[in-house]
């Protein structure tokens, strides 16, 4: 990838902090690729797409522990979980047998799983020696009869949000507008009602949660032609160009191929989130208002009527126990305004925010729904994150995985909200969920085990006081 391309990756017309900023987003920093580099963040967007080979072209390290390597779930195949790479070791680069090694793994990988189509992700080794990963690509679509396609995301390049848009746009190049629709199968046909054809972009299916919402849509009448990338198929990629509307999950990953699909397909878009009863009512009620259909609106708002009411009876009791509980919430993206919200329809008190991976769009929301004086919190290291909880008297802390440990051993209730988890939270029924797992974790009668003064101690084991 020229540097030139790396340049319009990073100039994003559809953010609004572009207009105000001639450079667009910011450039990669050395250092900045600890926190992910671009052939991760490209692997994120579109593992989840579960009838593709997925083939890392680079030494093993790159692969890691590839297996199931994200919380996505498939309804389906599950291709998407297997691990393949090209291996290269010394002597491939020394000999310069590496376009070699990668020509005969696609075609194992046809061979063996005889897959939809194969995706190859390129990295930094073959970068650097020059291996031209598109003509090898293209050589083994001919051979095999199957679509090859080449994302060149060497982690170099840059961070993980730049990897992210590498992937956007090597679905637009290669894939999004090469199939059509299937017809509307006949259980979303009904006589008064007008099926509509949408997408959602950056949405990834983390523990099946989407799945709490999917059913509401096949309700309206809104048929999802794909989902990028969460339980995704090829062939649904393929057609994204003919839904009517679009919504983005997730900006800072795919605004890029939401904005193409408006400029060259008409396909208009609007960002939200399903995570909290207010944003997902929200959703559908933006669904209804890009797609002008009065009919439409007029089921969106009597199913968000009913779907409110019940669901608030059963938060009911929830609410009484999370009531008032002080949250630091340490994530990134739209999860940094989204779950914000979730948590305050909970009545928490959200004391601050991570914005580490956040744009500059996910910051105004953060202060739209928090206030400007909202503590928004970039360096995510253990002991900025502790001293944060104990300013701010926290009871909880949500994060992702990795920092699971630094809470627990200040003895800090902990909720993994990132790709790891095991329950999804999304949608209305994905609410309960959220609020009997923070009761339970905050109300867990460990806490109160750990924080006493052990029996052979003179005095209490430093550590952290929380809040009551």
């Amino acid at each position: 990838m020229q540097a030139k391309d790396i340049a319009e990756l990073l100039n994003e017309p559809a953010c609004t902090h572009n207009k105000k900023e001639k450079s667009g987003c910011a450039r990669p920093k050395p250092g900045a690729t600890a926190g992910g580099c671009s052939f991760d963040g490209a692997q994120i967007a579109l593992l989840p797409i579960a009838d593709v080979a997925h083939i890392v072209h680079g030494p093993i390290a790159c692969a890691g522990s590839s297996w199931d390597n994200r919380g996505t779930r498939s309804s389906g195949p599950t291709l998407y979980r297997i691990g393949m790479t090209t291996d290269l070791t010394e002597q491939d680069v020394i000999m310069g047998r590496g376009e070699k090694r990668l020509f005969h793994a696609i075609k194992q990988a046809v061979d063996s799983y005889s897959p939809k189509a194969v995706f190859v992700y390129n990295t930094c080794v073959p970068a650097l020696t020059g291996d031209d990963i598109s003509a090898v690509c293209k050589a083994a679509a001919e051979k095999t009869g199957v679509p090859v396609v080449p994302v060149d995301c060497a982690g170099f390049y840059g961070t993980k949000n730049l990897g992210n848009r590498i992937a956007g746009e090597a679905m637009f190049k290669y894939v999004v507008g090469t199939g059509e629709p299937l017809p509307v199968p006949d259980e979303l046909q009904r006589p008064g009602i007008t099926v509509h054809d949408v997408n959602l972009i950056g949405e990834y299916n983390i523990a099946g949660e989407f799945w709490n919402v999917a059913p509401l849509f096949d309700e309206l009448g809104l048929r999802i032609l794909c989902t990028l990338s969460g339980d995704a198929r090829f062939h649904e990629v393929q057609t994204m160009h003919r839904a009517e509307a679009s919504m983005v999950v997730c900006a800072k990953a795919l605004l890029n191929i939401a904005r193409k699909l408006q400029a060259d397909h008409k396909v208009p878009f609007f960002e939200g989130s399903f995570y909290g009863v207010t944003d997902t009512s929200n959703a559908f009620r933006d669904f209804a208002k890009l797609l002008n259909d009065p009919s439409l609106t007029e089921r969106t708002e009597a199913m968000i009527v009913r779907e409110e009411a019940k669901i608030n009876a059963e938060l009911d009791p929830w609410r009484a126990k999370l009531r008032g509980k002080r949250v630091l919430l340490y994530t990134g993206g739209v999860k940094s305004w989204s779950i914000v919200s979730a948590l305050q329809d909970l009545g928490m008190d959200v004391v601050a925010t991570g914005t580490s991976k956040s744009t500059e769009e996910d910051k105004a929301r953060i202060r739209e729904i928090m206030g400007d004086k909202t503590k928004m919190i970039t360096d995510g290291s253990p002991k900025a994150l502790l001293g944060v909880v104990k300013e701010y008297q926290a009871d909880i802390l949500i994060a992702g995985g990795r920092n699971m440990y630094t809470a627990l051993k200040a003895r800090i209730p902990f909720l993994d909200i990132n790709q790891e988890r095991e329950f999804g939270y999304e949608g209305y029924s994905g609410m309960v969920e959220l609020a009997r797992q923070l009761a339970l974790t905050i109300q867990s009668p460990v806490w109160a085990s750990v924080r006493k003064t052990a029996p052979w101690a003179k005095s209490s084991v430093p550590g952290i006081e929380l809040g009551a």
